[in-house]
């Protein structure tokens, strides 16, 4: 049961229901999850803008796969399961899904930088000289290395925000395999 109550779209006003609109034009529909952000106009500008702004700066696959990855070691099954489903629709097969979630890959340039954004989340940023020099090995200068901390950073907050709030999961559900953060 959520435990912050979600906005309801057609209820929205200037800002917001642009936000809202644009959030329906781009998925088709307005998750439970920004519709709870809703509540408060700055949190759901802040995370869409963020969510703009750091969209481009991996490929599609490394976003979702870097959220599957940041969602499992945070306990969180919204997450889980609304980045598992647009793995699944920008074609990341399921084995690759599987392997994300405990940040590895067959492919080891993005097992670098699964396991380095695990080490950012985990680590709270305090990531090690090793940590810096295994993700620059695999390929990533300092412009990808600060795009995946972006994208931990992003993730840390619907995170959080979904733990807090409890939306209603309208995607396939997927338990988390570890236990919360």
């Amino acid at each position: 049961m959520p435990r912050l109550t979600p906005l309801d779209p057609a209820t929205a006003t200037g800002e917001t229901k642009e936000l809202l609109d644009g959030i329906q034009a781009r998925f088709g529909m307005i998750p439970n999850s920004p519709r709870t952000m809703a509540v408060n106009p700055a949190v759901l500008k802040a995370w869409v803008e963020l969510t703009g702004a750091l969209g481009t700066t991996l490929t599609p696959q490394l976003n979702e796969r870097i959220a599957i990855a940041i969602a499992e070691e945070n306990g969180c099954g919204y997450c889980l399961a609304a980045h598992t489903a647009g793995g699944r629709a920008i074609g990341i097969d399921e084995d690759e899904l599987a392997r994300s979630r405990t940040s590895e890959s067959s492919d080891p340039k993005i097992a670098a930088a699964l396991q380095f954004a695990q080490a950012v989340n985990a680590k709270r940023g305090g990531v090690s000289d090793d940590d810096l020099a295994k993700v620059r090995a695999a390929g990533y200068d300092d412009a990808y290395i600060a795009a995946i901390v972006g994208q931990v950073v992003l993730n840390v907050l619907t995170n959080y925000f979904n733990r807090v709030a409890q939306p209603v999961i309208e995607f396939p559900e997927v338990a988390p395999l570890a236990k919360a953060a």
